[in-house]
């Protein structure tokens, strides 16, 4: 009788041990940046499943149940967390927020964006943060620096896959470099929502929405859009697989021109930031 109970509080010591940390994530990228830095040490539950969009997303009973389970959940600013974020440390008051977007310059909007039911003013920030090697460092500091409080035994191993992360990073860079390196300073390239502001930024390039103060343009804004296509020798435009490609496809037709769907929210996320960087100097 002893040596059953011995054997099954050893069993349960082994399930205390060897216990993971439970993340939540909002979006794909993150998930990416958590599953490098906290490998088998870490589950990570997503929010916003592919083709979904964060500005309008409402999570699904069973993500709620996660909620109820984690440890941390990572949060990167985006709308969705605006209005769920208070709900979810509501439903689990144990769990820790992790803001791992915090020490970023952040692109500052200008005007009015209108995401899903509800508007950034002038002023608010570009929530698209994880877009450029150099942001995510950043990010993969913060991530590291929270898996850490959270599970100090496990610091060196977080640490070690941090600095392959990192590693990672630099190689991208030199990467996206080399693609863009026969394309002149600030090449213009014509988006339908500004998701690539910092990618644009970090690699001396200009971001050009279709999007009039974060709504679909009217058609004489379509005009004039046409007009200035026509000026900065736009070869594409870019569309992303949670909004309406229509008028970028009406303008692309005035054109001759093509349209590119590509997503901040690919799974793929460093594959996805060498297609761009491809799109962009091909163009």
């Amino acid at each position: 009788m002893l040596k059953k109970l011995l054997t099954l509080a050893f069993l349960g010591l082994g399930t205390f041990v060897y216990a993971k940390v439970n993340t939540v994530v909002s979006i794909l990228p993150q998930q990416t940046f958590v599953k490098a830095i906290g490998g088998d040490k870490v589950n990570v539950s997503l929010m916003i499943n592919p083709g979904n969009s964060p500005h309008t997303y409402e999570p699904k009973p069973s993500q709620m149940r996660d909620i109820s389970q984690a440890d941390i959940y990572f949060f990167i600013g985006i709308e969705f967390e605006e209005s769920w974020l208070p709900k979810f440390a509501n439903q689990n008051k144990k769990m820790k927020l992790a803001n791992i977007g915090k020490g970023i310059n952040k692109i500052k909007m200008k005007g009015e964006h209108r995401h899903g039911d509800h508007v950034h003013k002038d002023g608010s920030h570009d929530p698209h943060i994880w877009t450029t090697p150099q942001n995510a460092k950043i990010i993969g500091k913060n991530i590291l620096k929270y898996l850490v409080r959270i599970d100090k035994k496990n610091k060196k191993y977080y640490e070690n896959n941090y600095n392959t992360f990192v590693k990672s990073l630099d190689d991208l860079d030199i990467q996206i470099k080399n693609i863009l390196k026969d394309t002149p300073k600030n090449t213009k390239f014509m988006v339908f929502h500004p998701s690539w502001g910092y990618f644009a930024r970090q690699y001396n390039l200009t971001q050009v929405a279709i999007e009039v103060e974060g709504k679909e343009p009217k058609p004489k804004d379509v005009v004039k859009l046409i007009e200035a296509a026509k000026k900065q020798n736009i070869k594409a435009i870019l569309t992303a697989p949670e909004f309406s490609d229509k008028v970028a496809r009406q303008i692309a037709n005035a054109l001759h021109i093509k349209v590119v769907n590509i997503s901040p929210l690919d799974p793929q996320w460093s594959k996805n930031l060498i297609y761009l960087a491809k799109i962009i100097g091909d163009s």
